[in-house]
């Protein structure tokens, strides 16, 4: 079996596309419990556990498979599916990795080194949401378990042993930096946020280590909306209400887990025009997006997106760049474990297959000889012993020396080998 990853990230896809593939955690529960063969049409009957692992970012599955190239486009055909894109919108974004490569670039996803801020703490808690979500809906098997509970633990290590995270500035604090930034002193802005996720929650807070005061949250539930507003000494709203709010507010923040946008240039129009010298900034953090890219039409509209904000986000890295060499020798080493301890499941299960097939033609040679000669039972119990022992003897040297090459390392390719020769890749024990 192969350890696949099918992705796509901040670096090959644009939030365009990212956020068609974005999935809620309902919607991820959904598409979780269609992933293992329920979708025939899109021929998953060849995936045995599969994670996935979806953020503003990323959306990457994780899959033991038998046949990393048929998974490839299974995959792609469930995501075309349950997000009801065409695979021709999405196939040139993905990365396919097996094995080796997927787990480690799982691993230094954990660790903070793949994200689009270096470092950034939410990822670790991201992917240990993945990974039980995964456990949830019975997707994540023996081997995915093992490799997502590794994973968490490098993305542990680095965060207690190395300061990659320490200062380390989310996409939301990136927002709050750079309003300051287009408007100076924030204690007099007023300051809108819709949602009441932790990104945006993030956001409020660095805005108020700023010194803004005057919060406003609408939520679609209005009792989550009043215990953040609460919190922070701001007030509520309900959407209802929002186009009112909207004309008074300085910077917008929006970071829902809405399927579609809920601000648009008809319903923010009027809300300028009863302001018309005084300027509104909108960092929409969302993926999917909050905001439609229209409302830039509108004078004095200023609108940055996720990935507005990434070169932002990558300035003043210089303390946690130095981190990256100690981060790296974590992963390798972590990933080095997973690794022997895959490999030796791959031998495993191999030397099962070759003890299945030998065993199922010494039975059928038995049965031959059994058929042309008038034995007793107790001299076709002879022969029966004496071939197994034959073959336990066959046997005994290419068991040792699978076993020694895969804890040496070398155990991929003698596997790939003994399966070869002996036609064991249909054989599951």
């Amino acid at each position: 079996m192969n350890i696949v990853l099918l992705g796509l990230s901040h670096k090959t896809a644009p939030v365009e596309i990212r956020e068609r593939l974005a999935f809620t955690p309902t919607t991820l529960r959904s598409a979780l419990t269609h992933f293992d063969a329920i979708h025939t049409q899109a021929r998953l009957k060849g995936i045995n556990e599969g994670v996935i692992l979806s953020t503003c970012n990323r959306l990457e599955i994780y899959a033991l498979v038998r046949d990393p190239n048929a998974a490839q486009a299974a995959i792609i055909d469930f995501l075309s599916l349950a997000c009801d894109i065409s695979p021709e919108a999405i196939s040139d974004h993905f990365y396919l990795y097996h094995n080796e490569k997927a787990i480690q670039h799982l691993f230094r996803v954990a660790a903070g080194l793949d994200s689009m801020v270096l470092g950034e703490p939410q990822i670790l808690g991201q992917v240990t949401d993945a990974y039980q979500a995964a456990q949830s809906q019975g997707t994540a098997g023996t081997v995915l378990s093992a490799l997502f509970r590794a994973a968490i633990h490098a993305g542990k290590r680095t965060r207690t042993e190395t300061t990659i995270s320490v200062n380390s500035v989310s996409i939301s604090s990136v927002a709050a930096n750079l309003a300051g930034q287009l408007l100076g002193d924030l204690a007099k802005q007023k300051v809108l946020l819709v949602g009441a996720g932790e990104m945006g929650a993030i956001a409020v807070r660095a805005l108020i280590k700023r010194g803004v005061s005057d919060i406003t949250v609408a939520n679609r539930t209005y009792e989550k909306a009043m215990g953040l507003a609460h919190a922070w000494g701001g007030k509520a709203t309900s959407f209802q209400q929002f186009p009112a709010v909207l004309a008074e507010a300085d910077i917008v923040i929006t970071s829902t887990s809405a399927p579609h946008t809920i601000l648009r240039k008809e319903l923010l129009a009027p809300a300028i025009a009863t302001r018309p010298n005084r300027p509104l900034f909108i960092f929409d953090i969302a993926v999917p997006r909050d905001v439609d890219s229209d409302v830039t039409e509108i004078s004095n509209v200023h609108l940055r997106n996720i990935d507005d904000l990434q070169s932002q986000a990558n300035k003043n890295t210089q303390e946690r760049q130095a981190e990256i060499p100690k981060v790296e020798r974590i992963v390798e080493e972590e990933a080095n474990q997973f690794l022997e301890w895959f490999s030796s499941l791959g031998a495993t299960s191999t030397i099962g297959a070759l003890r299945k097939r030998v065993e199922e033609v010494r039975q059928q040679e038995l049965q031959r000889v059994f058929n042309r000669l008038d034995l007793n039972e107790r001299e076709q119990n002879l022969v029966a012993m004496m071939s197994h022992r034959l073959v336990n003897k066959i046997l005994h040297e290419p068991t040792l020396c699978l076993k020694k090459e895969t804890a040496n390392g070398n155990g991929a390719a003698y596997i790939s080998t003994v399966r070869d020769l002996f036609a064991l890749n249909e054989i599951t024990n």
